[in-house]
């Protein structure tokens, strides 16, 4: 049994997880070198193959499956850097999390965001 908080909704992004999804986020980690995101553009389908994801993984990257990619161990910060290449915003993500749209996300921010009660 897990001892880690639970929060409904969240992704608790521990040592388990990190583990998990190594690869991933070693691969979204390297897209923060101009050579590396060309050759992502070039092949993805290799590029993923290259870092050794799961099919799994490489399918929510492939197919863009944000959710599916932090359900499989991402961590934001080194996905961000894939939303990025795809010129997507922190925004766009949190939408997506959330099941907003961009806007609607960014004008829940603006009034405080959300809490949990």
């Amino acid at each position: 049994m897990s001892t880690t908080p639970q929060v409904p909704g969240t992704y608790v992004f521990d040592t388990a997880e990190s583990r998990r999804g190594r690869a991933l986020n070693r691969l979204c980690g390297s897209l923060k070198h101009a050579e590396n995101r060309a050759g992502f553009q070039a092949d993805e389908g290799a590029y993923c193959d290259a870092y050794g994801l799961t099919a799994e993984q490489r399918e929510a990257v492939l197919t863009r499956d944000w959710n599916r990619m932090m359900e499989l161990g991402g961590s934001i910060f080194y996905v961000f850097k894939l939303a990025m290449l795809d010129q997507r915003s922190m925004q766009y993500l949190g939408g997506v999390f959330t099941g907003m749209t961009t806007e609607e996300f960014t004008e829940a921010l603006r009034a405080g965001g959300r809490s949990f009660g």
